[in-house]
């Protein structure tokens, strides 16, 4: 099973949104993203930032076979995250409110604070995997009035521990919601969360999806079985060859900000990781400097689970 993640980056028909591209560059960018997907050939592709259902349906029709579509809701953009396979998904679940005794978060100066996360993520079993779609807050800020660029350095500051607390809390979510996947039994459930985390693979936010520490690829105890492989969760960024080893580019600065985060039984069954589609453009603090740009400004990560 080929199983992978893919933020589309604001899919709208258009006239869907303020975000929303010209005809022209839409089917250009579903002409891009078929075309990477078909190369890919996934078994199941998490998918983030679906501006609409009828746009994820638009690009379903151009790609090969006979495809299955589940949705979560749209956040207050109106982007949500989903999951296409080319077989059965079952089990579809959403997954959003914070855990009890983490309580609200604040999220803004006027007090405002969430207790739930502002994209619920998406569980669907495909086969015999369980796969999560997860798209965390942003590291790109956005300010009071719409804007993307802050009063003074001190707003800046502050809306940074704002998305950074957030960004914490919806992983804390997450990762609460896998524990019970999991149910202790990490060693013979396949579960895959696979998610555009919006940080790298050592950030605390990315940490705190991992579960127990130890047995990290790499280590000398990857290979030892110990009491916390039935609780943890392996981030697959290790096995994806070092010059392929990013997912977007930010100010000229190639990240792997997007991950496939697997159980112990699935890790066992990797055989290849790997990012793919052409190389997207350098993005800055503006996301709507993109709207007229087809594709993609993130690259999909896709891995092999070897059969049993």
């Amino acid at each position: 099973m080929r199983v992978g993640i893919w933020n589309l980056e604001n899919l709208f028909r258009p006239g869907e949104s303020d975000s929303s591209p010209t005809p022209e560059v839409y089917d250009a960018k579903l002409t891009s993203l078929a075309a990477t997907i078909t190369g890919l050939a996934p078994d199941a592709l998490a998918v983030q930032e679906v501006g609409s259902a009828g746009a994820l349906d638009d690009l379903v029709d151009r790609l090969p076979g006979t495809w299955k579509v589940a949705l979560a809701d749209p956040d207050q953009r109106g982007i949500r995250v989903g999951v296409i396979a080319t077989s059965a998904v079952e089990s579809v679940q959403q997954v959003s409110a914070f855990p009890r005794r983490l309580g609200a978060v604040r999220v803004a100066d006027d007090g405002l604070s969430i207790s739930a996360m502002g994209r619920p993520a998406l569980r669907v079993r495909v086969g015999e995997v369980d796969l999560v779609s997860v798209h965390l807050k942003s590291k790109l800020l956005s300010f009071p009035d719409g804007r993307f660029s802050p009063r003074d350095e001190g707003e800046r500051a502050r809306y940074a521990v704002f998305a950074v607390h957030r960004r914490a809390a919806e992983a804390a979510c997450v990762r609460e919601y896998a524990d019970g996947l999991l149910d202790g039994d990490g060693a013979d459930r396949l579960v895959v969360v696979a998610g555009d985390l919006n940080d790298e693979p050592q950030a605390a936010t990315t940490q705190i999806l991992l579960g127990p520490p130890g047995s990290e690829i790499g280590t000398g105890g990857f290979d030892t079985p110990d009491a916390g492989d039935g609780a943890r969760l392996w981030n697959l960024a290790q096995l994806i060859p070092e010059e392929q080893r990013w997912s977007r580019v930010y100010r000229g600065r190639r990240e792997l900000i997007d991950h496939l985060l697997v159980s112990r039984a699935a890790v066992l069954r990797v055989t290849d990781v790997a990012t793919g589609g052409p190389a997207p453009q350098s993005i800055t603090d503006n996301p709507m400097a993109r709207v007229d740009v087809p594709g993609s400004d993130h690259r999909p990560v896709v891995a092999t689970l070897a059969a049993p």
